[in-house]
């Protein structure tokens, strides 16, 4: 088991790469910006609206917050580690959150920052020892995470064992200067949509962020380290404080959306976030593209629908599933968004 090498012109955008122009925003980008923005705040909104399917605010809503956390995994593939552990950070984050606003009474929407900074805290001092493993060692070690946090949960008091966290109150009104920006949930007929909306400004906001740190400084020594650790540290790349920083980022994506999906469903469990969890979350990195920023959100969209509807298969599902993922492996090894390279003449 090898570490995956990410191309050394890195695209991080759909088509185009981050040699020609890193951190522009060309025409062709702003458009693609604007169209996504318009389909994911106007477009799908109105479609649910006609077609009555209110449950599919549910669904994208999670689609959304498994993506952030998706991405947090992508940026420890950046610095060419493994990351098989963000299961942990997003159960963690879900308790810090439901036992602030349960316990000490806290707004959701402070405890939101609050749970990511906890679990990037956390990545810290479990990354300090971990992290100057070499990958396949880090990838194992990650491996048992997800499963040591369901443990400390079931046995923590804090957490109240099995039985977890339950009537959790949905999120109050979130006001600055004494204007509202977000309405008391509580208040709304159907809260579906506000936790859409919320969920989808939120995808953007961490999507937006890891793409300036990928065509910031930070992100052109992270790149230093997935090509080669040895050669980095030779002209002074501080390595161990670069993956240490990288890991704490990538967490606090996966607490921040772990506590979101806890204002959603109003209750956490020790099993809320299993080890399926977190090998999805590297797979969704896999399937849309390495080498992407972008790439664990397509992937997160194609892979949650994809499993959907392998579920008419029957006992056929699982069969279907793993050989489609070895086949669009083996065929597309720098993920399906490396199509629109190929389209583009790249490579």
């Amino acid at each position: 088991m090898t570490t995956p090498k990410i191309p050394n012109s890195v695209p991080t955008s759909f088509g185009n790469s981050a040699a020609s122009r890193p951190g522009s925003l060309g025409p062709a980008r702003l458009a693609g910006v604007a169209a996504f923005l318009a389909l994911v705040f106007v477009a799908v909104p109105l479609g649910i609206a006609a077609s009555g399917r209110w449950d599919f605010y549910y669904t994208l809503t999670s689609v959304a917050l498994l993506s952030i956390a998706s991405a947090g995994v992508w940026l420890t593939f950046y610095i060419g580690r493994i990351n098989i552990g963000q299961g942990a950070y997003a159960l963690a984050g879900g308790y810090v959150s439901a036992v602030l606003i349960t316990q000490v009474g806290m707004s959701f929407w402070l405890t939101l920052p609050l749970a990511g900074l906890a679990c990037a805290g956390l990545a810290v001092l479990i990354g300090l020892p971990i992290l100057r493993l070499r990958g396949v060692y880090f990838a194992m070690v990650t491996l048992v995470l997800t499963e040591v946090a369901r443990l400390s949960a079931l046995a923590l008091p804090v957490t109240n064992g099995a039985k977890g966290i339950t009537s959790i109150p949905l999120p109050g009104e979130l006001s600055v200067l004494g204007l509202t920006i977000i309405p008391d949930f509580a208040t709304l007929e159907d809260p579906k949509l506000a936790f859409y909306l919320v969920a989808v400004a939120l995808m953007c906001l961490s999507y937006l962020a890891l793409w300036r740190i990928v065509n910031s400084r930070l992100g052109h020594l992270c790149r230093s380290l997935q090509q080669n650790e040895e050669l980095a540290a030779s002209i002074g790349v501080n390595t161990a404080h670069l993956r240490v920083l990288a890991y704490a980022i990538s967490s606090f994506f996966g607490g921040v959306a772990g506590a979101m999906f806890v204002s959603i469903s109003q209750s956490i469990y020790p099993s809320s976030f299993q080890v399926a969890d977190s090998v999805n979350f590297m797979l969704n990195c896999f399937l849309g593209g390495l080498g992407y920023v972008f790439g664990p959100m397509l992937g997160t969209l194609l892979l949650y629908f994809g499993w959907d509807l392998l579920f008419t298969t029957g006992q056929y599902q699982m069969l279907i599933y793993s050989s489609a993922m070895i086949v669009l492996m083996l065929v597309l090894p720098n993920g399906l968004l490396s199509l629109f390279d190929r389209k583009g003449g790249g490579k």
